[in-house]
């Protein structure tokens, strides 16, 4: 029998459209407008997010290929730092996907708002189909989840297709008359440039998610790295391109306003170009939403696995679904949005993109210091990316204003209690699960 294919059945292209598919979802169709008041800085923001956020994929690489174990953030943390640590960026992990789930579900509702014009504006109703979609897809999760290597490649192409349309939509339709001023919310460049940072992070987030099953993809040392960096690229230029056309397309006042841009800026196509691109986009953020919730209720079991968090998170359905885990995990997001909802619409999405993509710095730290206490004396090159990684999450960190820094400490310092909670009830004691 041949034993590699069974082991190991994820490829190159498997791996980057995880990747890729993971990053483009809804942070792309919303965030031009959050960093529309920001005008042409806002590029600045996107570029230093992508060679940041290239760095720390190229860190995220490395300590995959070295460990050859499964758990991502988690996992590297602990190796590096001991069970505390690594509980600690588990329960980071965790948090800013849990926190990611209402975020991606209040894009959604945005794009939804084109197919169904009663939700726009009416927040009890904007809030009462983001809950839908939570349960939705939580119940899809339980039920269990088959093969899905051929299906993430076709879903992350679909989610391509309408970015690409509104690039080439551009070139006859867009006019330079809409390009916004320079810096025209006055703040000081660097704190400008900070904020916009911290803003594009979110749609470069979820990369690492390809280095969970690292023991389950062949040649994993050449071939996690070779997708990341690849993966990065892609979605960077994508980026880059559509902000751009968006902005020729939108003038500045009616970008700064939108909950669906792309499918605003593609009125320009004819009746139909505003309902293809919300689809487009409603696609993307499903993937997205769905990818989410298993990644949230795929953490706490591997945390569970090791013996530091209570068993029952570790337990599986018969067709091996961590159900415990998922339910705790979309009841949280639920409460997150509830608790969010009443800041606004875009208001709610930006304070939720701001806490989870700063919980995510936290452990994009740990792990880029984890690989630069390992390569600072026998591999310089590697400690200078770790380094760059390192520099790029503190700068963004620095945008990401004092209420969300302060709600990111008090939901890490929470963790403290828990860890020393599990510890001495005994969820210590190793768990293995069983399918």
């Amino acid at each position: 029998m041949d034993t590699a294919h069974t082991e190991k059945p994820l490829g190159f292209w498997s791996c980057w459209s995880l990747v890729v598919g993971c990053m483009i979802g809804s942070g792309i169709f919303l965030v031009p407008t959050q960093l529309a008041p920001y005008g042409l800085l806002s590029f600045g923001g996107w570029i230093i997010a992508g060679v940041g956020s290239i760095a720390l994929a190229l860190v995220f690489g490395r300590l995959a290929a070295r460990t050859q174990c499964n758990g991502g953030p988690y996992a590297y943390a602990r190796q590096s730092f001991g069970d505390f640590t690594g509980f600690l960026m588990g329960w980071a992990y965790w948090l800013s996907f849990v926190i990611g789930v209402p975020t991606v579900a209040i894009a959604f509702v945005g794009y939804l708002g084109v197919f169904i014009p009663a939700l726009n504006g009416n927040a009890i109703a904007q809030f009462g189909a983001a809950i839908a979609l939570i349960l939705v897809f939580t119940y899809i999760n339980i039920r269990g989840l088959k093969e899905m290597s051929a299906a993430q490649i076709t879903l992350t192409l679909l989610k391509i297709v309408p970015l690409v349309a509104i690039i080439g939509l551009a070139v006859p339709a867009g006019t330079t008359a809409n390009l916004p001023a320079f810096n025209p919310s006055g703040e000081p460049i660097l704190a400008a440039l900070a904020a916009t940072a911290l803003i594009a992070l979110w749609p470069f987030t979820g990369f690492e998610v390809v280095t969970l099953p690292a023991t389950n993809v062949k040649n994993c040392e050449r071939t996690i790295p070779q997708a990341l960096t690849s993966g990065m690229l892609t979605v960077v230029v994508i980026y880059l391109c559509a902000s751009a056309a968006l902005m020729l397309l939108l003038p500045p006042a009616q970008l700064a306003t939108s909950t669906a841009p792309f499918a605003d800026a593609a009125r320009a196509f004819g009746p139909w170009g505003p309902n293809a691109i919300a689809a487009g986009a409603l696609v993307a953020t499903a993937g997205t939403i769905n990818g989410l919730i298993f990644s949230c209720g795929q953490m706490p079991m591997a945390i569970a696995a090791d013996g530091l968090a209570p068993s029952w998170l570790a337990r599986l359905t018969k067709r091996g679904t961590p159900y415990l885990a998922l339910i705790l995990s979309s009841a949280f997001g639920a409460v997150m949005l509830a608790l969010n909802y009443a800041r606004g619409f875009l208001d709610a999405f930006e304070f939720l993109l701001k806490m989870a993509t700063s919980l995510g710095l936290i452990y994009y730290i740990v792990v880029a210091l984890a690989e630069f206490r390992h390569s600072a004396k026998s591999a310089r090159a590697w400690a200078s990316v770790a380094v760059i990684g390192i520099a790029y999450s503190i700068f963004a960190a620095f945008g990401s204003g004092f209420e969300v820094l302060l709600w990111g400490l008090a939901l890490m310092a929470a963790g403290v209690p828990l860890y020393l909670l599990f510890k001495r009830n005994g969820a210590a004691a190793a768990v293995t699960p069983t399918s």
